[in-house]
């Protein structure tokens, strides 16, 4: 079976593709000929899932699945939520984004956190969508070059790593994607 992924997110290819059985090949948007930024301006992450999932169903046709993530801090009342990609601003990256939020938890004594990954499913037709949850705290800095977005900040609950200390491999195993990835596959199996 092949299903469109509608994302340019390589990390997040490699990551969803190892954790596949061989029967479900991932065709990436590049493959399709879909080179347009997809909208996300849901005000929730389902909603932003559900947007890019139906873009590429509606436009080219495809089944598919899409992803939308984000990072929710106890102490900034779910922030950065929907917008963990683009926190520190449109044109920023992954540290931009860490430094942000790790100048905006100094004082903070609560540094519970938790991934969210929704995973919408559109499939023959009809949509499922699945949840993913990680939770754990972040860290005082940066640790461990692993991984990508706010992977060297987040230490799951459990753990005396962060997400980027670990292997892949070992991430999947607790990761928000990987609980969302493994109901995915649970579905389409059955």
């Amino acid at each position: 079976m092949k299903l469109v992924f509608a994302t340019n997110n390589k990390n997040k290819i490699l990551e969803v593709q190892q954790l596949l059985p061989e029967s479900i090949e991932i065709v990436s948007l590049e493959s399709i000929g879909c080179f347009e930024e997809i909208p996300e301006t849901g005000a929730t992450i389902e909603e932003n899932a559900i947007m890019k999932a139906n873009y590429v169903t509606e436009k080219y046709g495809y089944d598919c699945f899409a992803d939308d993530t984000g990072l929710e801090v106890a102490a900034l009342n779910g922030a950065p939520g929907v917008f963990s990609a683009r926190y520190a601003g449109a044109q920023c990256n992954s540290d931009d984004n860490m430094n942000k939020l790790l100048e905006a938890l100094t004082n903070a004594t609560n540094r519970t956190a938790q991934f969210k990954t929704v995973i919408v499913l559109n499939l023959n037709g009809n949509q499922q969508l699945f949840t993913g949850i990680a939770k754990g705290k972040i860290t005082l800095e940066k640790t461990g070059n692993q991984g990508f977005g706010y992977d060297p900040i987040f230490q799951p609950e459990g753990y005396d790593v962060t997400f980027a200390q670990l292997s892949l491999e070992e991430k999947s195993l607790v990761s928000h994607r990987g609980k969302a990835t493994e109901q995915l596959i649970e579905f389409i199996k059955n």
